[in-house]
């Protein structure tokens, strides 16, 4: 799998090859866990397709000692690969939406020994997670109509967000960077993402 997405960044490629994705999908779809695709979790929910989560990550450029926030963990595949990036003196709090999926995400980050530094929570990822804010970066992923200011306004002075940015069929992937109140926002390739949940928003 990795082989075929010509990587760049070899830190990234080294965290995509070591840490399992179809340890982080369901049994049914463990035939296509390697395959460059989405593979369903939930009717609204996906482990993003490897290509998607290695262009999130080299966005991010997580370093050793990062604290991070992942919008939208699912089983934890990203969370895990974070963990992987920022290594042990960092810490990657993660949010989901879905209980049953943020119970998934915890226990298959804790057999493969991630969760001393990924921490995932049930909850609304828009409203962020001030209380453990500041953060060095914040990766969403899910799609959402425009960034965030809970997002913005939780991460560091150079801190970096990266999300997929647009309609429900088709976004944008951004990289926004923190100068002072504002920041430098840059557009990457287009994207298509499941749309961000929110709390209180009919299920399908």
């Amino acid at each position: 799998m990795v082989d075929r997405l010509h990587l760049s960044d070899p830190r990234v490629e080294a965290a995509m090859r070591k840490v399992a994705r179809d340890a982080f999908v369901p049994a049914r779809w463990l035939s296509i866990a390697y395959d460059d695709t989405p593979v369903p979790l939930t009717e609204e929910a996906t482990v993003s397709a490897p290509h998607m989560v290695a262009l999130l990550l080299e966005a991010l450029d997580p370093r050793e000692g990062d604290h991070l926030l992942e919008i939208g963990a699912g089983m934890g595949y990203l969370a895990a690969l974070l963990a992987e990036l920022v290594g042990p003196a960092g810490r990657v709090d993660a949010i989901e939406i879905d209980p049953g999926l943020a119970s998934e995400a915890t226990q298959r980050l804790a057999a493969l020994g991630y969760d001393t530094v990924a921490h995932v929570r049930v909850g609304d990822g828009h409203e962020g997670l001030p209380e453990q804010a500041p953060f060095d970066g914040i990766v969403v992923s899910c799609a959402t109509p425009d960034l965030a200011l809970a997002w913005t306004s939780e991460l560091r002075e150079g801190g970096r967000l990266v999300a997929p940015v647009g309609s429900t069929f088709e976004q944008i992937l951004v990289t926004y960077t923190r100068h002072g109140r504002s920041g430098r926002v840059v557009q990457g390739v287009p994207c298509r993402f499941v749309p961000l949940r929110r709390a209180g928003t009919p299920h399908i």
